[in-house]
C-alpha cells in the first residue's frame, strides 16, 4: 500500500519560513515526479512546485524565488522549503507522485498525501 505523508505545516508570521516534508512508504520516489499542490478555502487546488527524477524542477509563478523543492532519495522524501511566506500562501498543502515527467495538472498524479495545513498570519 502506497502512502505519502506530509508534515511540517503550522502557523507562521508573514515573512517567516516553513519546511514541508513528504515521506513515502510502499513506493520508492526515486524514479517518480513529485509535486506539491495547495488548496485554500473556497478555491481550487493549484500547482505549487514539482521535482522530476533527474531533480529537474518547476514552480508556479507565485512562488518562484521564495520556495524551493528538493529530494532525498536515501530517505524517500521530498521537501518544500518555503521562505518569505505571505498570507496568500495559507492553504492545505498536498504532495503527489507519478511515475513519469513532472506536470502541473493535479489529475496527472496517481498518489496523494492527506495534506498539511499552512497558515500565514499578517
Amino acid at each position: 500500500q502506497v502512502q505519502l505523508v506530509e508534515s511540517g505545516g503550522g502557523l507562521v508570521l508573514a515573512g517567516g519560513s516553513l519546511k514541508l516534508s513528504c515521506a513515502a512508504s510502499g513506493r520508492t520516489l526515486r524514479t517518480d515526479a513529485v509535486a506539491w499542490f495547495r488548496q485554500a478555502p473556497g478555491k481550487e487546488r493549484e500547482f505549487v512546485a514539482a521535482i522530476g527524477w533527474r531533480s529537474d524542477t518547476d514552480y508556479a509563478e507565485s512562488v518562484k524565488g521564495r520556495f524551493a523543492i528538493s529530494r532525498d532519495n536515501a530517505k524517500n522524501t521530498v521537501y518544500l522549503q518555503m521562505n518569505t511566506l505571505k498570507p496568500e500562501d495559507t492553504a492545505i498543502y498536498y504532495c503527489a507522485a507519478r511515475s513519469a515527467a513532472i506536470r502541473q495538472v493535479d489529475g496527472a498524479y496517481d498518489y496523494w498525501g492527506q495534506g498539511t495545513q499552512v497558515t500565514v498570519s499578517s
